[in-house]
């Protein structure tokens, strides 16, 4: 009889693995794959044009997220509730494309490699803006794990052969703003922060024999018997009502379109070859199209995988398997692209990568 009940239970935990598996074969290759897509059309395809690029991608997340969550209803469609909320999500959108451009940019001038070796200092830049903007304070040993982490891509940067300063920088920005953008989510779509305006209260005489008038769902009604009356009172408390947080699904899904209308004028004035020259190259290349659409498709995907990842695994397998991946995806690159590699700068990014592993411990050691 025990057996029959746990052949059920085994093979859930099988399917259960199974799907959080495939997943994160997902997550991976979606990541890795537009990662060195972007640097194959920016450095070897010579489509030289990052901003265009994100403009792409965030068109594809735009269309793609309206058809997951209208269509196939992977998460509940969720509404913008109010003018300043609309604002917030702006702001974050133009952080976004600052920090998607940026990176971009520097695939242009650096290796994927070291590229990684620079993003994985997003710990540090999240902890100082944390700290910048809303005063919070980590344990000093959790401060101590960021050490390695600065330490690391210094040591990475010196033994670097294809160092580029502006490459670096484009992606120490994009680091930087991607690491804002986060602080900035945190701040701007919390539930405590978004709430629709002010308390009140008055008192309204009404008749016993009247009908009860009828107030909005934010209005409390308390009826109170006036004694030796036919009149009774009511307390009307009308009070704040937290508006619903949006989740990443749905903030992709407002994001994209504000990034796309900031992205294309953007690019027609900074990139004004950009239309000749990509109707040039898909003339030569008959697979030029192909690359665009799968790269952007791919975008969509890393971001939906994220999501998916996120939503069934814990923080700790979370954060292991995104180390991984960074080093899976220097790994990848550097057998596709054949770009050189020290000893120095390999040491370089290891440190980082403990750097960012005993940050990660310490925080939630630490909290």
């Amino acid at each position: 009889m025990s057996s029959l009940s746990s052949s059920p239970s085994s093979s859930s935990a099988k399917k259960e693995a199974i799907f959080i598996s495939s997943l994160v074969i997902l997550w991976y290759s979606s990541n890795i794959g537009v990662l060195l897509l972007n640097k194959y059309l920016l450095s070897n395809y010579g489509f030289r044009f990052p901003i265009f690029l994100t403009m792409c991608h965030m068109s594809a997340c735009a269309v793609l997220s309206y058809f997951s969550i209208v269509f196939l209803k992977i998460v509940p469609l969720q509404g913008i509730k109010s003018r300043p909320q609309l604002l917030k999500i702006a702001t974050l959108s133009v952080v976004f494309c600052a920090s998607v451009v940026g990176g971009n940019v520097s695939l242009r001038y650096l290796a994927v490699s070291f590229n990684q070796a620079v993003g994985a200092t997003t710990p540090f830049f999240t902890a100082l803006f944390a700290y910048l903007v809303t005063f919070k304070r980590e344990a000093w040993v959790t401060y101590g794990a960021l050490v390695p982490v600065v330490a690391g891509v210094v040591i990475a940067s010196g033994g670097e052969p294809g160092f580029h300063l502006f490459g670096f920088i484009m992606c120490l920005s994009a680091t930087a703003a991607r690491a804002f953008k986060s602080v900035l989510q945190g701040i701007l779509l919390s539930s405590e922060g978004d709430v629709i305006e002010t308390y009140s209260c008055h008192r309204t005489l009404i008749l016993k024999s009247e009908p009860r008038p009828r107030y909005l769902l934010q209005d409390l009604m308390f009826t109170f018997l006036l004694p030796g009356s036919s009149q009774s009172y009511v307390d009307i408390l009308t009070f704040a009502l937290p508006l619903e947080k949006l989740n990443s699904m749905n903030l992709m899904l407002y994001m994209s379109p504000i990034a796309v209308l900031v992205l294309l004028p953007a690019s027609l004035i900074m990139e004004p070859k950009v239309i000749d020259v990509t109707l040039e190259l898909g003339r030569e290349h008959k697979f030029m199209w192909l690359l665009l659409f799968v790269n952007s498709v791919m975008a969509y995907s890393a971001n939906l995988s994220n999501f998916l990842v996120t939503k069934h695994t814990s923080p700790l397998t979370l954060q292991v398997l995104g180390n991984a991946k960074g080093a899976v995806a220097v790994v990848i690159s550097i057998l596709l692209f054949r770009n050189p590699v020290t000893a120095v700068g390999i040491g370089g990014y290891a440190i980082t990568v403990m750097g960012v592993v005993a940050y990660g411990e310490a925080k939630r050691r630490f909290r």
